[in-house]
């Protein structure tokens, strides 16, 4: 079956990432209705919504695991609407996910340098052959690996099996195996769900360093509140899988339709 044709959009060259009408509907349900966004690059970008807003979808459909059935998305002026979820990621946007995705029976160290691997291309017949290439090369993604790891604060358990680690230290494991795709955009998908308020902090300056040090400009979904206010320099709020609204923390915490949404959700709960 033929793609359905991308909205018709002049890529703007100032944007890192450019979504103009995504839509997708699965028969009579509508998942996400004309979404669009202008992303700036080293952005910290926040999206927030009661339960079945479409958070998901949208970061389904923006990291290629889902194709639209209408809209476009252009990352740095490349249309990436139809592409697969690998290529999508070769381009530069990677995500991590509500429920964690890890290689529970590999190392901490070997998790991050499965996806480290894609940026130090390498031969069969080197690996193969074990030559000085490859064994140089297998050591720089070891290398950078272990900086990851360093930086997420896991440093000191890079020996162990993923899944001995508590849980939020797995949810810090996924973000560096993410952030070792080299990503220029990337997706946290509820990265400080199940941590404690502890964690949650240092959560927070975890995603600073990334977006200070490492230059990544970053979407969030999350439903602590408290976290998406302080941290994120824009919000946007959906709801039934339409954008209620769209602003800096302060304009959306006060917003009626936002106020009303989420009151909404606690009478049926």
């Amino acid at each position: 079956m033929a793609s359905p044709p991308a909205a018709s959009v002049a890529p703007d060259p100032s944007l890192l990432l450019q979504v103009v009408g995504l839509g997708k509907h699965y028969r009579g349900l509508v998942a996400l209705a004309d979404y669009s966004l202008d992303l700036a690059p080293r952005t910290i970008h926040g999206v927030i919504g009661p339960n079945g807003a479409g958070k998901t979808t949208l970061f389904n459909l923006l990291s290629g695991m889902v194709r639209p059935s209408t809209g476009a998305i252009h990352l740095l002026g490349v249309d990436v609407t139809h592409l697969s979820a690998y290529r999508v990621a070769q381009l530069g946007i990677a995500r991590t996910f509500q429920n964690i995705r890890l290689f529970d029976d590999m190392s901490v160290l070997d998790n991050v340098a499965v996806a480290a691997q894609r940026h130090l291309p390498g031969s069969l017949w080197s690996a193969m052959m074990s030559t000085r290439a490859f064994r140089e090369r297998e050591e720089r993604i070891r290398a950078r690996s272990a900086e990851l790891l360093d930086l997420v604060g896991l440093g000191d358990r890079t020996d162990r099996l993923a899944r001995s680690l508590p849980y939020g230290d797995q949810r810090r494991l996924e973000i560096a195996r993410a952030v070792a795709v080299g990503p220029k955009v990337l997706l946290l998908d509820e990265p400080s769900a199940g941590m404690n308020p502890s964690e949650a902090a240092e959560l927070n300056g975890l995603i600073r360093r990334l977006r200070g040090d490492l230059g990544i400009t970053i979407i969030l979904v999350a439903h602590d509140i408290p976290l998406v206010m302080n941290l994120c320099d824009r919000i946007q709020v959906l709801n039934y899988g339409v954008l209620i609204a769209d602003g800096d923390p302060a304009t959306v915490r006060v917003d009626p339709g936002v106020i009303s949404a989420y009151l909404g959700q606690a009478k049926h709960a």
